[in-house]
């Protein structure tokens, strides 16, 4: 090794010492078969929400609106967008360094789409036919108990779901009725031990047909169901 080359490899160690993720180091993510990039503003695609993707493909037909809430890096999105044919695509986050990033990809990916920012669906206007949303869902107790690289280093702001973890979920579910087109779909990633909750929230505001699937290790981890309007 140069030099140099040995001066960032000791740099790119003491980073990683200091519990700094990998992907933030290195800048980037794959994520259903395409490079993301990433940094601290925004959480790393995980290969479990590959299932989310793949729940929403299953219904999603060429030419359909999309809204992808809390888009972060906007690999939901994107990804999406990707494997469909004339989709057209928006996407929405309260940060705007998290856009800034998700706009990067687009480019980066070639990929056409929207970002806003926008506090949930505080300016968001119109319907789509699905909405997506992988939104925080950690309970406010347990963030001080998660790894260091998720603690101290991604957004708080992308993590925290309040109290029990649903404030979120909550809010989304009853929004999205105004921005769903009748017989439109609401997909939600979720975590390990929030399946039945969210469903019954589902439920509750007029979702039909609504159904929990798993991730590849057999934990729920993706929550959707069909909005036909208020009984």
């Amino acid at each position: 090794l140069t030099t140099e080359q040995t001066r960032e490899y000791q740099s790119v160690l003491k980073k990683r010492a200091e519990r700094i993720p990998l992907q933030y180091i290195t800048g980037e993510q794959e994520f259903m078969g395409l490079t993301f990039h990433v940094n601290n503003n925004v959480l790393i695609p995980r290969q479990d929400t590959e299932t989310l993707v793949e729940e929403v493909m299953r219904y999603l037909r060429d030419g359909m609106e999309i809204l992808d809430v809390c888009t972060g890096s906007g690999c939901i999105l994107l990804s999406l967008l990707r494997y469909s044919n004339g989709c057209r695509g928006v996407g929405c986050d309260i940060s705007e360094k998290a856009l800034a990033v998700a706009g990067q990809n687009a480019k980066e990916l070639g990929i056409s789409a929207q970002f806003i920012q926008s506090d949930l669906f505080e300016s968001i206007e119109g319907r789509f036919e699905y909405i997506v949303s992988n939104p925080p869902y950690i309970r406010k107790d347990m963030i001080p108990t998660l790894m260091e690289e998720v603690r101290d280093h991604e957004p708080l702001i992308a993590l925290d779901g309040g109290e029990d973890g649903l404030d979120f979920y909550r809010k989304i579910t009853r929004e999205a009725t105004e921005h769903l087109y009748s017989g439109g779909m609401l997909f939600f990633e979720i975590g390990y031990d929030q399946g039945e909750t969210v469903k019954l929230l589902m439920e509750e505001e007029g979702y039909e047909e609504v159904t929990v699937s798993q991730d590849l290790a057999g934990l729920d981890r993706v929550v959707y169901g069909t909005f036909n309007g208020r009984k």
